[in-house]
């Protein structure tokens, strides 16, 4: 069994812009831990100057963070409680620490994550999208044929998509989305959450992206890109087309087979493909879909 430590992290969601959004938990334990790893020591600073609290900070950003989760865990198991912060919102979500925590569980020591901000989930919640299921992707790549590969790969996700980008290649990932995913598709795009300029904003991608080249202070600061999901057409019309295809397939296939790849094809119902080859026919179709 391994040895149980008694130190503790700390994972503490701070502002993503009003500073008003902070808990009083979270102030709590940034006054008492006995440090706190920032990703940006000048940033955080600013935070803890506004509730006058005074802790020893020290920096722990993508750079140098296999080495100072190092020196850190050294002081969990000494017995330090400790608060790791990022600059906004909720840290580890496209934020250095993830590699603490992996080595906090691997040592055996507690760590207490804080329920607070995060500018996806506050973005998705205004969004008027449905959002009982949806994906995280982060970031857009900033390369294109990336970009658009990622994009393209997700034309068919069911689940609400949410991304965060830039206002330097806003306009050329709305691009790529009305021509990888749909230009009709429904766009979100929620800007500047809790800060002054906050502005939400909906519409087809094709429109969203007119929208945007019109005034570019519509793309400034930081942005959560939100996507309707993929919605099937299941029609109930079976044409001459489907049907055709359904018995060059029934050449080849079982019933229940011709059926099942016909309505992928087409984007029809199998049931009522299958009542339909049933009722008009009669030869001698004498299987069932569910053999």
């Amino acid at each position: 069994m391994k040895k149980l430590y008694n130190g503790t992290l700390y994972i503490v969601p701070t502002p993503i812009g009003n500073l008003s959004d902070i808990t009083h938990r979270a102030l709590e334990v940034l006054k008492n831990v006995n440090l706190i790893a920032a990703e940006n020591i000048r940033h955080t600073n600013i935070l803890l100057q506004h509730f006058n609290i005074k802790n020893h900070l020290i920096s722990m950003n993508k750079e140098n963070e296999k080495d100072k989760s190092n020196n850190l865990i050294k002081e969990l198991q000494k017995g330090k409680k400790i608060a790791l912060v990022s600059n906004a919102g909720t840290p580890i979500i496209n934020d250095p620490g993830n590699i603490l925590i992996k080595k906090c569980h691997f040592f055996n020591i507690q760590v207490i994550p804080l329920p607070g901000a995060c500018a996806a989930i506050t973005a998705l919640s205004a969004s008027g999208i449905y959002n009982n299921r949806f994906c995280y992707e982060g970031f857009l790549p900033s390369k294109k044929k990336t970009r658009c590969d990622l994009l393209h790969s997700l034309k068919e996700e069911t689940r609400t998509i949410i991304f965060y980008e830039t206002k330097h290649r806003i306009l050329e990932s709305i691009r790529d989305i009305t021509e990888q995913i749909d230009k009709n598709r429904h766009v979100v795009i929620a800007r500047e959450i809790t800060k002054k300029w906050e502005s939400i904003y909906g519409a087809t991608a094709i429109s969203i992206l007119k929208w945007l080249q019109e005034d570019k202070y519509r793309y400034q600061g930081e942005m959560v890109i939100i996507i309707d999901g993929f919605k099937p057409l299941k029609t109930t019309v079976i044409t001459k087309k489907t049907l055709d295809t359904f018995y060059i397939l029934r050449n080849f296939f079982s019933l229940k087979k011709a059926v099942l790849i016909t309505s992928k094809i087409h984007k029809v119902s199998k049931n009522n493909l299958y009542k339909h080859v049933i009722k008009n026919n009669n030869d001698n179709f004498i299987e069932t879909m569910y053999n």
